[in-house]
């Protein structure tokens, strides 16, 4: 995703306790800790219902060198008096127009935490259903040249209702942010067979939140190991959100490329 200045890393030998080839022992411990910014933001949506949104910068570690090469953020959005507002039932609470206001406000806020430099490497979340349209897909493009052309790259994580659009929909929507300095990357539901139905796709990566999926007892890795590499022979690029720690060598050596690790601990502004 970027490139940065080598920087030695190992593992601990400890990482392999099933001894069955899942993790690759190199003596070393590979240490994955980086402090990352958040702040958060208000909207009201056309129904009068008050939103809270956080975003939270999180470093992206390039697995390979064990580094973090550049920063995602985290958006999450709730409802005011701590409901999600986005799994509420009865009365739809977020239209289309809602999920694009949100998202320019993510792209106008995300772009001023990433911080980017001529040489980094950022990614910022957007739904589906905004990309899915023609002038949500104007929208995000103007904004985001409104903003300066921010210097370095970016990479729109395209979230939220993949799992049934149509895959030549998908390749279609995301053609229009696929340029020299922004790309897209599909945040994809941890199945196998819903990976595979985007093979084809001109996407630069695959996101998987691992936080739904059991990956700490061997028998749980060998099923996480084989989503990983179905993931991989569908994309260049996988990149692992919420992965343990200790489990970064074993997901290389299974094929991801990227990770944003669980349990780092944010600094607020």
């Amino acid at each position: 995703m970027i490139r940065v200045p080598d920087d030695p890393a190992g593992h601990d030998p400890n990482d392999n306790p099933a001894g069955e080839g899942l993790y690759r022992p190199l003596g070393e411990r590979r240490a994955y800790a980086a402090p990352y910014e958040s702040l958060t933001f208000s909207l009201v949506t056309r129904a009068g219902r008050e939103l809270t949104i956080t975003l939270a910068a999180q470093p992206v570690f390039d697995l390979d060198r064990s580094m973090p090469v550049s920063r995602r953020i985290r958006r999450s959005v709730r409802q005011r008096g701590g409901e999600s507002a986005l799994a509420a039932t009865g009365r739809r609470t977020i239209e289309p127009t809602d999920l694009q206001r949100i998202d320019l406000q993510t792209l106008n806020h995300g772009l001023d935490l990433l911080h980017l430099g001529s040489e980094d490497t950022g990614v910022i979340p957007v739904f589906w259903r905004t990309v899915a349209s023609s002038r949500g897909r104007f929208a995000l493009l103007c904004t985001e040249l409104q903003h300066g052309a921010a210097p370095g790259n970016l990479l729109v994580e395209v979230m939220g209702g993949l799992e049934q659009a149509p895959p030549e929909l998908i390749d279609e929507s995301i053609s229009h942010f696929e340029t020299a300095a922004l790309g897209v990357i599909l945040h994809v539901a941890p199945d196998a067979g819903l990976v595979r139905r985007l093979s084809g796709i001109r996407a630069r990566c695959l996101a998987i939140d691992f936080a739904g999926v059991a990956h700490e007892a061997p028998r749980e890795w060998q099923a996480a190991q084989a989503l990983i590499a179905a993931a991989r022979q569908t994309c260049s690029q996988v990149m692992l959100l919420n992965l343990r720690p200790d489990r970064g060598l074993a997901a290389q050596a299974a094929g991801a490329t990227h990770a944003v690790f669980a349990g780092m601990a944010a600094i607020t502004v």
